[in-house]
């Protein structure tokens, strides 16, 4: 498996799948191995994916300073990956948690960034609220599903403070378009690939500026697709629309009966659409 050594001897590794110029891959989580990309619903088939593990999952090695964990820290990880891959510019793409280091690292070194993908972005770094109210709003579109009633209970709970001992287990089926056998047997093998340790450091103190962030985004150079799902309570579409108009130059593309994990839900779609924007600058959706 290839590796490289980071900015503090941290030994890292990462995962190439496909053909054709490289598509850096940041996985969220946060602090999730990077294995449940998987090859992104297909888009493997269109571009070469390079999946790092981020320092203390996968087959990264932990390093000897946990606070290196925090978001922005992690950065240079990213950083570190581009000079080892030999690389002048590179595509980004990252998913959740993971799109606030790929934010980081496009605010620090906007030259070193060709496109932008953020998928079903986390909106921690440029400070976008989301309300109890619009999470809600977006599950009753669920309400004709059969497992609604209890999951829905569950997330009343959470949004008014009081959740139940297994509220945040019960709310799962929201996370996916589909609430399929085999999208629940992905969720259970998520759940055992995340470092704790390391999600607790994530976002620290200190690991978000959003004002600054919002200002740099401001001017950021490069072309940016931001793409929600229609049913994922985590990234609102309406948020995440809001987070695209930051950006001079953005695409933002809702899929459709879609959660948390596109790739997953509507994996020809997503393929047609991020890989159509890459190559041509146009989203398929």
């Amino acid at each position: 498996m290839p590796a490289f050594t980071s900015y503090d001897g941290t030994r890292l590794a990462y995962h190439v799948q496909g053909q054709g110029a490289p598509l850096i891959c940041v996985p969220g989580g946060p602090m999730q191995d990077s294995a449940y990309l998987g090859d992104l619903g297909g888009l493997s088939g269109h571009r070469r994916l390079v999946r790092l593990d981020l320092r203390g999952t996968g087959a990264s090695a932990p390093p000897e300073d946990p606070a290196t964990y925090r978001c922005d820290r992690l950065a240079a990880d990213v950083e570190a990956l581009r000079v080892h891959l030999g690389l002048d510019r590179m595509d980004l793409l990252a998913h959740s948690a993971g799109t606030n280091i790929a934010v980081h690292y496009a605010t620090r070194h906007p030259a070193r960034v060709g496109r932008l993908v953020l998928v079903t972005p986390s909106l921690a770094a440029p400070g976008i609220p989301v309300t109890g109210e619009d999470r809600l709003d977006i599950a009753r579109l669920r309400e004709n599903e059969p497992w609604y009633p209890e999951a829905f209970a569950a997330l009343t709970g959470i949004v008014s403070g009081h959740p139940a001992p297994d509220a945040w287990d019960a709310i799962a089926p929201f996370s996916y378009g589909r609430w399929t056998t085999e999208n629940q047997t992905l969720h259970k093998a998520d759940a055992t690939q995340r470092n704790q340790e390391a999600a607790a450091v994530f976002a620290s103190e200190g690991a978000f500026t959003p004002e600054a962030t919002r200002v740099a985004l401001g001017s950021h150079p490069s072309p940016v697709l931001l793409l929600a799902g229609a049913y994922d309570l985590n990234s609102v579409p309406s948020a995440v629309a809001g987070y695209a108009a930051l950006f001079p130059d953005a695409d933002c593309v809702t899929q459709p009966e879609t959660g948390h994990f596109p790739w997953r839900d509507a994996p020809a779609r997503f393929t047609t659409t991020v890989a159509t924007w890459l190559r041509d600058g146009t989203p398929a959706a």
